[in-house]
């Protein structure tokens, strides 16, 4: 991930001072544990001020609205009660060429600043500080004890201390060309090394973007360089230190990344805000995404292992219950000879009912024959008891194992982040999971998501559209609400899938091409993702019900046809 450098701040900062200042504070709002949202009026309008100190995605970027939920933060409690209703009046920053800015509230533009909100955006140092007049710490996002520190505490009632100075030189544009070249190539090494190590306010990503379209690459040693080398790597160097000067930027994406300066651009973008906020955003969702489905990929294996074991033991008291009848069969037998029994017997061998043929009868040589007979119709007894009792929690965990299945299908289909839709739909799979007691609620980093996902559209060959399911949310949704009298329903035989449905008018007929597509659609969105073929039923929504107490996405159905789909044909542009 990219993180922020000098030269992104400073335009970002520039562009807020010229589009949002003064503001008046109207609300302040705490995504998560990284991220804080404030909202701005001005004259021109309203927009929130997105402030994150995440360790790999520290920003501040004009951005959207935070979601409608609650927020049960008490760092934005302390600034709500001491920052709503000033007015943001100055963005500084606090030392020269540091990622650290202050933003200053007062009771109105030209009056005393009364609060600091220092931004620190310093990568797994980042962090945002609330001050008072007189820059005594009244608030932090995240407090920095002496034992964590000894060089920088962050606490509550402290003095606010500037981060330790950097001891590179600052770059200055009345630096002479052979003073630029005789610092960076006093000692020779990779051209990039020598520039982080000579100036302060450099990144990796700024240097690659100085070299961009030139024959210099990064790593290449300064003794290497040639007198047309340095000449345009001067002239770049001199470039980037005027656009600062002016406060002059060209926001746009690179190959890799993004940029503000000119030199790599691909394409280019209106405002930085809007390309710092989509990025990040962007790179957040991919990693919120990755972290969850690894979270819900990992329990719902361990819990289909967990009910794979039950369900085994289940079945094996099962076979034993079977052999109940045989119990009562042998104590019968030993009652109808018992003249036969001998006192001592480990074992009887009496004529078979029907066969005649010899039956071998273990005995308990300390028991009589009635006693022994006694023994094995209490055991007849107690597996058969236990056969009643076994069955329906065989039942049970067997329902419990299809719905997790149909939960881990759905995951395997949400295997990699494309837009915030699939983040969305993944996080109603694990508020699904904590409704059904899977999971533990969540805490108060984890929002619950605002509005809900939507599902896969496609349009037959005939025009008709079809909406897949891409969770049990979704599967529910389509069947139980979205469905009309003149939709058809489909569903893998069998195999956990998605609910697909496919929209009808009245009069209207689908022909075999559009049934077969949509067979297709079915048998792709299932856990027969992978083979050749696969039977798909397909059926009125009327005919298809939820058993009283199902789990979500679990559904009955009846009067149902069946087609063939192959999932390697099936049409995925929507």
């Amino acid at each position: 991930m990219q993180p922020v450098d000098f030269t992104t701040l400073m335009a970002l900062c520039a562009d807020l001072r010229d589009r949002w200042l003064p503001a008046r504070l109207e609300q302040v709002f705490q995504r998560d544990r990284f991220m804080l949202s404030l909202a701005l009026r001005t004259l021109q309008g309203r927009g929130w001020l997105t402030l994150c100190w995440h360790p790999q995605a520290a920003h501040l970027a004009i951005s959207s609205p935070p979601p409608k939920a609650p927020d049960t933060f008490t760092f934005s409690d302390q600034l709500r009660h001491q920052l709503n209703g000033l007015a943001l009046v100055s963005i500084t920053e606090i030392a020269p060429w540091e990622r650290a800015v202050d933003l200053q509230f007062a009771q109105r533009p030209g009056d005393p600043i009364r609060w600091h909100l220092i931004v620190e955006v310093m990568g797994k140092y980042s962090n945002v500080i609330l001050l008072n007049q007189e820059h005594t710490i009244v608030t932090a996002a995240h407090q920095v004890s002496e034992q964590q520190s000894s060089v920088r505490p962050i606490l509550t009632g402290q003095p606010y201390v500037n981060p330790p100075a950097l001891k590179n030189r600052i770059p200055s544009l009345e630096e002479s060309f052979s003073a630029f070249r005789e610092r960076v190539g006093l000692v020779p090494g990779p051209l990039k090394r020598q520039l982080l190590q000579s100036y302060r306010g450099l990144s990796p990503r700024l240097i690659e973007s100085f070299l961009s379209g030139t024959a210099i690459a990064p790593h290449q040693p300064t003794d290497s360089l040639t007198e047309a080398d340095w000449s345009l790597l001067y002239e770049r160097w001199q470039h980037w230190l005027q656009n600062l000067h002016k406060g002059s930027f060209t926001p746009g994406w690179t190959k890799k990344g993004y940029t503000v300066m000119p030199w790599d651009r691909v394409e280019g973008v209106e405002s930085v805000q809007n390309l710092i906020s989509e990025y990040y955003t962007e790179q957040l969702n991919r990693q919120k995404f990755s972290q969850l489905h690894h979270q819900l990929q990992q329990k719902v294996r361990s819990l289909l292992g967990k009910l794979h074991q039950k369900a085994l033991l289940f079945r094996e008291r099962l076979n034993q219950s079977q052999d109940a009848d045989r119990d009562r069969y042998l104590a019968d037998l030993l009652m109808a000879h018992l003249y036969e029994w001998q006192p001592g017997m480990a074992a009887i061998e009496l004529a078979d009912f029907e066969t005649g043929k010899p039956v071998n009868i273990p005995l308990n040589p300390e028991k009589n024959g009635v006693q022994n007979a006694q023994a094995l119709y209490k055991k007849h007894q107690k597996l058969k008891r236990s056969q009643l009792a076994v069955q329906p929690l065989l039942e049970a965990v067997e329902a419990e194992q299809r719905y997790l299945e149909q939960v881990e299908t759905t995951l395997l289909q949400l295997s990699e982040y494309g837009t915030a839709e699939d983040l969305s739909t993944l996080e109603e799979v694990r508020e699904e999971l904590i409704e059904q007691n899977y999971l533990d609620s969540p805490d108060a980093d984890s929002q619950r998501s605002a509005n809900p996902s939507q599902p896969h559209r496609y349009q037959t060959p005939s025009g008709f559209e079809v909406l897949v399911g891409r969770n049990n949310r979704q599967n529910d949704r389509l069947t139980f609400r979205l469905a009309g009298a003149y939709d058809l329903w489909f569903h893998t035989q069998e195999i956990p899938g998605s609910h697909v449905l496919m929209r009808v008018d009245p009069g209207q007929v689908p022909d075999a091409e559009d049934l077969q597509f949509v067979a297709n659609l079915a048998a792709y969105y299932s856990q027969g993702r992978y083979s050749k073929q696969i039977p798909v039923v397909y059926t009125e929504p009327k005919s298809v019900y939820k058993p009283k107490g199902a789990q979500p996405g679990m559904a009955i159905y009846k009067h149902e046809r069946i087609l063939w789909g192959c999932p390697q044909d099936a049409v995925l542009e929507v």
